[in-house]
């Protein structure tokens, strides 16, 4: 599978870049829309982008770089801006993305749990397509297997792990759009429920994977996974459930 999309003169235009490109404009287009059908102004979400799209890439590169530091990049130093060759971990990116989208709704004064509901929705597909990326670069594949749906990866027919995430994605995001038209919705629900599902998906599909990141014995997107799917338990109890409804339009 060729990772190059298309060429420029000299500058090689890569898969993985176009469908990350893709990702973001979608999750972008879909919470413009959302905030404008809330009456909350739409530019919001292009400040939000500003400053948390770079945050996300430098977190996202820095997560995978800090779990691989002493088996490779530490050997191999001058690799780690070496992004076009796949190596953007979605964990970190949410969480730098999330921390950055923090600090810009405190500064104008918006409802966090709102704007994080509107967000959610776009980031779930963004990676459902951006997972697509990881074929093309010819990573984040599952181990040998001879069922059906088995893809020929990095030569022998292995667990499509990317898709199984895709399709596992796909479905989330059709459950949050689901829940953010429902009258019983509470502020937060759709993006506590993005950070639980997400995670109690990825638990199942790491499972799969030959090139997890570890920590020890134990696999760092499992471990990430749990404490995030605690943590939105707690959210959800503490703090969504007794949240106000939306009013749906």
């Amino acid at each position: 599978m060729d990772p190059i999309a298309f060429e420029i003169g000299p500058i090689a235009v890569r898969w993985y870049g176009v469908l990350i490109s893709i990702s973001i404009g979608l999750a972008i287009v879909l919470a413009y829309k959302e905030c404008a059908r809330q009456k909350i102004d739409p530019e919001h979400i292009l400040t939000i982008a500003i400053f948390a799209i770079p945050t996300a890439f430098i977190c996202s590169r820095l997560y995978y770089v800090i779990f691989r530091w002493n088996d490779y990049y530490r050997f191999h130093p001058e690799e780690i801006i070496a992004v076009w060759q796949g190596g953007l971990a979605i964990h970190g990116a949410v969480m730098g993305g999330v921390l950055a989208g923090y600090f810009v709704v405190r500064k104008y004064d918006l409802n966090f749990w709102k704007m994080a509901d509107i967000c959610a929705p776009g980031i779930i597909l963004g990676q459902a397509i951006g997972r697509w990326g990881n074929y093309f670069n010819q990573e984040a594949y599952g181990f040998v297997t001879d069922v059906p749906w088995a893809m020929y990866i990095a030569g022998a027919y292995r667990h499509p792990t990317f898709l199984y995430e895709s399709i596992l994605n796909i479905g989330i995001f059709a459950y949050l759009i689901y829940r953010r038209y429902q009258p019983e919705t509470k502020q937060g629900e759709v993006f506590t429920s993005y950070v639980i599902l997400y995670s109690i998906g990825r638990i199942i599909i790491e499972s799969f994977r030959t090139d997890s990141l570890m920590i020890g014995p134990l696999r760092t997107a499992q471990v990430v996974s749990l404490v995030l799917i605690v943590i939105g338990v707690l959210v959800y109890y503490f703090k969504v459930r007794n949240a106000p409804k939306y009013n749906v339009l």
